[in-house]
C-alpha cells in the first residue's frame, strides 16, 4: 500500500515501498536469507505404484521456477499427471529424461531454494553431473507401465520383443502398440 502517513498534526512522513519487484515476501523481509540445495524425489503415488515414467519435462537446469509451477508430466500404470515444483527456486540439476522409468523416492531434480520448510530435503551429497551427462547405451525400447502389463498378461517378455512399433509419448511402447502387436501375431 502506497501513500503518505501522518505523524501528528501537520507532520507528514512519506511512505516507503519496501517490496522489491520479483521477490517473495520472505526475501523482502530478509534479503540475506541463504539458499541451499534440496533433492526433490520422484513422488510416491500410493502402495501399489512403485514406478513412474517421465512423459515430458517442462523445465531445464538453470531455470527459475515458482512453487506450484508445472515441471513435468509423469505417468503411472493408471494415469498421467502433472508434477509441480515444491518451492520457489532455481533448477540446478535434472538427471532424468523423457521415457525414463523412475522408482518412487529416487532423485528427480535438485533445486536451489530459500524455503526453510524444505530444509529436511537438503542435499547431503554432490550430484555427479558427469555420470548423468554420459550417454547411456540406448535401450531397445522404452515401455509404458500399461504396455508392460499387457505384454506380460499375454505371456510375453517385453525385454525380448524388438519388432513392435512404439507410437506412445516420447517414442515409448504404449498399450495400444501392444494390442496391435498381439492382433498381428494372431493373424
Amino acid at each position: 500500500m502506497r501513500g503518505d502517513l501522518e505523524d501528528g498534526p501537520g507532520v507528514t512522513i512519506p511512505a516507503i515501498d519496501h517490496a522489491a519487484p520479483g521477490r517473495t515476501l520472505a526475501e523482502n523481509l530478509n534479503p540475506l536469507m541463504e539458499t541451499f540445495l534440496i533433492d526433490v524425489p520422484v513422488p510416491s503415488m500410493g502402495a501399489t505404484v512403485s514406478e513412474l515414467t517421465v512423459v515430458s519435462l517442462k523445465v531445464k537446469p538453470g531455470e527459475v521456477v515458482a512453487k506450484g509451477q508445472k515441471i513435468a508430466e509423469l505417468e503411472s500404470d493408471k494415469s498421467i499427471f502433472e508434477y509441480e515444483s515444491p518451492a520457489d527456486g532455481t533448477v540446478r540439476a535434472l538427471p532424468v529424461k523423457p521415457g525414463e522409468v523412475l522408482q518412487s523416492g529416487a532423485l528427480f531434480l535438485r533445486l536451489e531454494t530459500k524455503d526453510e520448510s524444505l530444509r529436511h530435503l537438503e542435499t547431503k551429497t554432490a550430484l555427479d553431473v558427469s555420470a548423468s551427462a554420459t550417454p547411456k547405451p540406448a535401450a531397445a525400447l522404452v515401455w509404458t507401465p500399461r504396455a508392460t502389463k499387457l505384454a506380460q498378461e499375454a505371456g510375453l517378455d517385453p525385454a525380448a520383443i524388438t519388432d513392435i512399433g512404439a507410437t506412445g509419448p516420447g517414442g515409448r511402447v504404449s498399450g495400444d502398440d501392444v494390442a496391435r502387436y498381439l492382433a498381428a501375431r494372431k493373424s
